[in-house]
Formats: structure tokens, sequence, C-alpha cells
């Protein structure tokens, strides 16, 4: 970069901070300037101590800031303050500001704030200056929000806590736009709506739109463009709530049930109202005992999703891995099968809320309103959890490995005897890569059936045993695994098939009869690694095999060089080097490079393309559900199955599915993620 590009990158990062600087400048001057035409039109002391105590109060902050280095409580007294003013400014309203010429001065300059601050705000991002953080809520957002709300103390008791409610609410929703939830924009369109046409008619406050407007834009423009901008991934973004302590956690669920409860006792308060009472008393009876069955459904998927949590902190604890490998912990542990679920019930809960509102709507209760929009983005916010913990969470996987220490057999492919010295370096080679199977399995949380460790080869009676009790695994919850992966590493015909003694031999046609048997009304993934030196056709046969999702991942060894030099690649190299590209992202391995000795190849079968991870079916959801809620919730299983049942997109779906199909077949990527953390790989 030359002296004069450097210079001009300076500029435009200096331009985009003064903008920054520029509104909260304006916002002050805007203050200011209401403030002291409230003043003169009222004449109302109190006013202007306000007003006198707001300049100490920007004063002090500077003095903490520039003198005493002391930038959070600078930063957090200033925007406490800030956002008290605001709410004054918003509150202290009358027609007769309308025609001074120093408040339309002062709403154009809140209107040129909140214009700078998003202007600021877009192009900081489009620079890629913007550095995101795992965070809920920030201080400064926090501390405004409650400075609005103390504003609202100067109102009668009925109308700051409406006021207050609705700051709750607000706070929500940003956490919500934040977190990138589902419902997220439906439910900020929802609260902006109810709050500019109905909400300050019922509390009969004429508020000021530019200082609403512009309180309202400062706060939610960024978290809104960041629903595009941010590139934080699922578990990075609820980083702060899925490594909360537990006690925490569990105590969230007792304000959260006063809310709910809250929100009921509101929604009775319409009962009162008998100008149509033979359509609000069945109506509240039929949708209130509606609305009740769900909630206790949500109150007690809360707690269960708590203990998976916990359960997996405590893995992440004993394993002592960084935060990044909760994700895997949690797969493991079976947290998706329980969102994908969750999901479905929280839908009910949303449902139930929106339908209880509507029949209890309240035109004159402000409070009832607020109350209305915190338990929806309350909701919304659970339901988002779920639903992108269901989506980005991997599956399960089981393992099962076999290692048999030789390398040479005979054209009946028995195998033969060799030198001692030549058994003890093939012992420890089957050691080394025995241990670096374990460590991929432990590496990807991999549940271990088992790693068969033998020097005089298997018979197929015990194989086969082996390979039917592994097959026929499932989770803990009920389910079957998302993925079974067999490793074999020894010898095996020109054929591919696996010698085991006895002059016996395993086929990929049995292992894929005894899969089709154990896999029938299922989705399960079959994986099988070969480290072998006749991969090649088991990786060329499976790429018929139609119905089935079965890939084989194996590898080829280049015969250019003497199979008898010391250079010359041997079982148990490439499960190394395929190790290590598997579990240090930063390896360096590079299989399409030219030259390679040790090649690597896989193929998966016709319909690969088309897995998908196992959704909850209707025998799962009601296992689900008489394991962890009471009897009396049952009728709500048959109409969840079938509401979630509906797919009406499947078109779609279909020409998506050749469209995958035909592009695994023509073009196969060099690299195949199957989602469990494992690549495939082909050189």
């Amino acid at each position: 970069m030359t002296a004069e590009d450097s210079g001009t990158e300076v500029d435009i990062w200096s331009s985009v901070r003064c903008l920054g600087y520029l509104s909260s400048v304006n916002l002050l001057v805007a203050v200011c300037l209401g403030m002291y035409v409230r003043w003169e039109h009222t004449s109302e002391p109190t006013i202007l101590v306000i007003f006198i105590l707001g300049l100490f109060v920007l004063g002090l902050s500077s003095i903490l800031y520039y003198y005493f280095s002391m930038e959070w409580a600078s930063l957090s007294l200033f925007h406490l303050w800030f956002g008290f003013l605001q709410g004054l400014l918003c509150f202290l309203n009358s027609s007769s500001l309308e025609s001074d010429i120093k408040e339309q001065v002062t709403n154009y300059l809140l209107l040129a704030s909140v214009v700078m601050r998003s202007l600021w705000a877009l192009t900081d991002r489009l620079c890629g200056s913007t550095s995101y953080q795992s965070v809920v809520l920030t201080s400064a957002e926090a501390l405004e929000l409650l400075g609005f709300a103390i504003a609202s103390t100067t109102m009668v008791l009925n109308k700051s806590a409406a006021i207050i409610a609705l700051m709750v609410a607000l706070g929500t929703i940003i956490v919500d736009l934040r977190m990138k939830s589902l419902l997220a924009l439906p439910n900020l369109i929802c609260f902006s709506v109810v709050t500019t046409i109905t909400f300050f008619q019922a509390l009969q406050v004429q508020a000021n739109p530019f200082a609403l407007g512009c309180f309202l834009g400062r706060l939610i423009f960024e978290p809104l463009i960041d629903l595009y901008f941010s590139n934080l991934s699922v578990t990075e973004r609820w980083m702060p709530f899925l490594l909360a302590g537990r006690l925490w956690r569990r105590l969230s669920l007792f304000p959260l049930s006063i809310v709910e409860l809250m929100f009921f006792v509101l929604c009775a308060l319409k009962l009162g109202f008998l100008e149509f009472w033979y359509l609000v008393i069945p109506g509240f009876c039929v949708f209130g005992l509606f609305w009740v069955l769900c909630h206790m459904v949500f109150l007690v998927t809360l707690w269960g999703f708590h203990t998976k949590l916990s359960e997996s902190q405590k893995v992440l604890a004993a394993q002592r891995s960084d935060r990044s490998s909760l994700d895997r912990i949690m797969a493991s542990r079976g947290v998706r099968h329980f969102c994908l679920i969750s999901e479905r019930l929280l839908f009910f809960c949303l449902l139930s809320t929106v339908i209880l509102g509507a029949v209890s709507w309240q035109l004159s209760n402000a409070l009832f309103m607020s109350m209305f929009l915190v338990v929806l983005s309350m909701e919304s916010l659970a339901h988002g959890l779920f639903h992108e913990l269901g989506n980005c969470l991997g599956g399960t996987c089981v393992g099962y490995a076999v290692v048999i220490p030789t390398s040479y057999c005979s054209a009946d492919g028995q195998p033969v005897l060799l030198p001692p010295e030549q058994v003890q370096e093939m012992n420890l080679r089957s050691t080394s890569t025995l241990n670096a199977v374990q460590r991929l399995f432990s590496h990807h949380l991999i549940q271990t059936f088992g790693c068969d460790y033998s020097t005089s080869g298997l018979s197929l009676d015990t194989l086969q045993a082996k390979l039917r009790s592994f097959l026929d695994l499932r989770t803990a919850d009920g389910p079957r695994h998302d993925n079974y992966l067999i490793y074999y590493s020894g010898h095996t015909l020109p054929t591919g098939d696996w010698a085991l003694t006895g002059g016996e031999s395993l086929h990929l046609g049995q292992i894929l009869n005894w899969w089709k048997e154990r896999n029938i009304g299922f989705s399960s993934r079959l994986i099988l690694v070969l480290d072998t030196e006749n991969s090649g056709p088991w990786v060329k046969a499976v790429r018929k095999v139609e119905g089935l999702y079965v890939a084989v991942q194996g590898a080829e060894i280049n015969s250019r060089r003497d199979a008898e030099s010391q250079d010359a690649p041997r079982l148990g190299d490439f499960t190394s080097e395929w190790v290590d590209y598997n579990c240090e992202p930063e390896s360096g391995i590079q299989w399409a490079e030219r030259g390679r000795l040790l090649t690597a190849v896989y193929g998966v079968s016709k319909c690969w393309s088309d897995y998908r991870l196992h959704l909850p079916t209707g025998s799962d959801m009601e296992k689900h559900w008489k394991t962890h809620f009471p009897r009396v919730t049952y009728p709500l299983v048959a109409v969840a199955n079938w509401c979630c049942g509906l797919n009406l997109l499947w078109l779609c779906g279909v020409c998506l599915r050749c469209f995958r199909r035909l592009k695994m077949g023509w073009f196969p990527p060099a690299i195949l993620d199957t989602g469990q953390g494992i690549k495939l790989v082909r050189s």
C-alpha cells in the first residue's frame, strides 16, 4: 500500500468516525434546545433544574473520561442520562409547542441525528470496520432503556408501568434481532404497529413523534442491519446464554413465569366488558385453557433444555475445551433432537398467545398492550433459540473401528507369517493407527462402540455379530443415531473385500444388507473409512447404490516406487494424515498436491445429497411428550404432528434434490463436509 492510499484510507475512517460523533452532538443540542423550549412555555422550575443538572452530568462524564480514564463509568452515566432526557422530551409535549420555531428546529435536529447515526452504522459495516462480539444487550442500550423508563415515573403509576413494560419489550426485541431469531422481523413489525397506532392513544399521552422515533431508531437500526452484516455463528451469538451458570438459568424461569401470569391476569380483565359477553366469555374460557396447557409445556420444555445444557457444560468443563467445542458437545448429547421437537411446541405456545391476545384485546388498556408485546417477544426469542440450534447443530454419531495388523496375504486371502522384526514394526504402526482413530472419535465427540485390535484376525461370525450390534445402536432419547461410522484397517482381497480368518471374507453387499434391514423407516447415514490396499472397488461400487445414504472413504497407493523402499506408503499412513486433516484445520495437508504417493478417494451413494438430518416423527413426539409432560397435554400431540407435517413447498424440494444429485454425480467436490465435522476428501 502506498503512502497516498494509506492517507486516503485514514481520511475515510476519520469521516466515518466524525459522522458518528456529529450524530451524538446533534442529539445533545436537540435535547438541550427541547428542554429549554419546554421550560420557556411552562415556566416549570423542575425542568430548569433537570436541564442544568443534565449539563452538570455531561461535564462530569467528560471529566471522568478524559482526566481519570474511567471510561466505563463515564459512558454509563452519559447513556443513562441521555435516555432519561429523551424520555422527558418525548413525554413533556403539548400542542402549543408545534408552532414554536425552536421546537421545529429541535425536531429537525432529532431527525438529523437518527439519519446520521444510521448512515454511520451502515457505512461502518460496508467498510468492514465493525467487530462483532457475543453480547445480548450492550450496556449503552440497556442504560438508555433504563433512563427512558425512569423518565416515565413523572407520570401516574399505571402509565409509568405501561411505559416500563414497553421498554422491556423493546429490549427483548433488540435481543431478538441480534440473535437473528426466525420471528424477529414479524415481532418488530407488530411492536411498531401497536406502539404507533394504539399504545399512546390508550395511554392518553401526546408523545413527541420525533423524539420517540429518534430514540427507537438509534436503538433498533444497528441490530436490524446486523441481520445481514453480522458474521457470528449461531453458537457465537447465543454464547452468553449457553455459558450462563446453571443456577441463573434456572432462576430466570421465575420472572418469566411471573410475566406470563401477569399477562393472563390482564387478559382476564376483558371479562369485565359485558358488551359482547356471549363471545368474550366462551372465547376466553376455550383459548385461555389452550394457553394454559401450552405454557405448561413451555415451562417444562425450558426446564428440560436447561438440564441438557447443564450436562453439556459439565462435559465442556471436564474436557477443558474451548468455547467453540460447545456445539459439538451439544450435538453429541442429543440437543438437536430436543430442540427440533421443542420448536414445534414453542410454535403452539406463540400461537396460543396471539389468539388469547386477540380475543382479549383491550383498546383502552396500555398496560395490557405492553405486556402482550413483552410476552410475544420473549416467546419469540425462545422459539428462535430452539429453531437455530435445531438447524445448526450436527447429528449424533457412533463409531466402530477394526484394526488387524497384517500387511501381506496370500492369493487366497490368508495372512502369511512375517519375520519377527516386521511383526514388531507392524504392531507399532497398528497401535499408532488405533490411537489416531480414537483421537478422531474423541475430537468429534463420536460415541465409541468399540475399537477391535486383533493380531490373529477375526472370523466372519465374530465380525458379523459385532457389526449387527453396532448397527442396532440407538441414542439415549430413543431414535437412531444420525451417523454410523465404521473404520477398517487391514488386508483385503483384490476386490476390496475384507480378508478374514478361515478363508472367509466380508463383502460390501453384506454390510449394505445388514444396514438396510436395521435402517428401515429411518434416514441415518453409514460412513465407511478404509485404510487398505484395495479400497478402490468399494468406492466405485458404492456410487451405484440407490436408496441408502452410504459413503466410502478410501486411499490409493501410487505404485511408481518400489513397495519395499523405506519411503513407500504403508497401511496406517493414510489414517494418520486423514485424522490430522480432520482434527487440525491448520495442518497444511494438501490432498490435491501433485506427485503424492498416497492419494485419497471417496464415493457416495446416488441419494447421498438428498440426506437431511433426522426430523422428529410422530412416535418421537409421543415418546418425548410422555417422558416430559403431564397427561392432560396429550391432545396437543396430534395437532402438532399434523400442522408441522404439512409440506407446502414439496415441488421446490423435488427440483432442488434433482439439482443436488446432478451436481454430486457430475461435479463431486474435492472436499465433502459430512456436517459432523468429518470431511471426506479426494486427491
